[in-house]
């Protein structure tokens, strides 16, 4: 009996190691940056990491400043990019990105991303403020129907993100779910694989993430006005918005964009509606196509502004 215990455990031990190294080999999932919170209460990622996305086909980098992508060669004639995890983009290679694509267009301008999933429109309005410090042109936040409603604690508290309490005129910076587990799925892949296959709901993992960005949601929004004008009354007393453009995703409610109009806010109106191939076959987020044909809208408002 002890033997066969013996020989059980070896077995089972080698079926591990070689499952961990298959796992790796294969790129069965993908590696996933470490986060932290700075000593500003924003969550970003430990500068200089890098890894593969799943299946292998590219890398994602963490650049000196902790974000996604790569950092421009000077920051003089700056326009920085913020947003969700369709400016994190970790699912499209480094070229793919938003900086990148806007680069091209303008090569008299330097393009630097700051991008995390979970980013709401007041933490993105916290993240510009620390990068004012390198006196961008603009400021390009892409948005859509929830980061403004995800904003506000009266509507919904949610622990991981970073929210306003319009009643109070406070924000509450956001605490990573589960970081010591985490961290211990991240590293251990064949354990991360087998999480995917079979989740614990301990939260959604990156090249999973769905959200909600497309569906509409006219009665919620609606319903939730008041506090929407509220939040947009807190950025406009907080926070310098001369050179803050909103970059509006596809399907964002026309209400929050009159109502971001009405506020004096600078305004770019995304458009797919004769295009259905910007996003992913079972992902809403954006393909290298789809970003392309973001950076062309974006670029045509910007060529008007400068």
């Amino acid at each position: 009996m002890r033997k066969f215990i013996k020989n059980l455990t070896l077995f089972f031990i080698i079926a591990l190691i070689a499952g961990e190294i298959i796992v790796r080999m294969t790129h069965a999932v993908s590696d996933l940056p470490q986060r932290t919170i700075d000593e500003f209460g924003i969550q970003k990622y430990y500068p200089n990491q890098s890894g593969y996305w799943k299946g292998g086909e590219h890398k994602w980098v963490i650049n000196e400043l902790g974000w996604p992508g790569l950092l421009p060669r000077a920051y003089n004639n700056l326009i920085t990019v913020i947003g969700d995890s369709y400016i994190e983009n970790f699912m499209n290679p480094n070229d793919c990105h938003q900086a990148v694509l806007l680069k091209k267009q303008f090569p008299n301008y330097n393009f630097l991303e700051a991008g995390r999933s979970g980013v709401s429109l007041i933490e993105a309005m916290e993240i510009s403020k620390q990068l004012d410090t390198l006196r961008p042109v603009y400021h390009l936040i892409y948005v859509n129907n929830n980061d403004f409603t995800e904003s506000i604690t009266n509507i919904q508290r949610l622990p991981d993100i970073t929210q306003l309490n319009i009643k109070k005129g406070e924000i509450i910076y956001g605490k990573m779910k589960s970081p010591g587990i985490k961290k211990i799925l991240y590293n251990w892949k064949l354990l991360y694989y087998f999480y995917n296959r079979f989740p614990l709901n301990l939260s959604t993992p990156l090249d999973k993430l769905k959200k909600k960005e497309d569906k509409p949601e006219d009665k919620f929004i609606n319903s939730n006005n008041n506090e929407i004008q509220r939040l947009m009354v807190y950025i406009k007393q907080h926070y310098n918005t001369d050179n803050k453009i909103l970059v509006f995703h596809p399907g964002t409610e026309n209400t929050i964009i009159e109502i971001c109009e009405n506020a004096g806010f600078k305004v770019i109106k995304l458009n797919s509606e004769n295009d259905k191939t910007w996003s992913f076959e079972h992902d809403s987020h954006w393909t290298c196509y789809g970003h392309n044909q973001v950076a062309i809208q974006v670029s045509n408002y910007i060529k008007n502004s400068l």
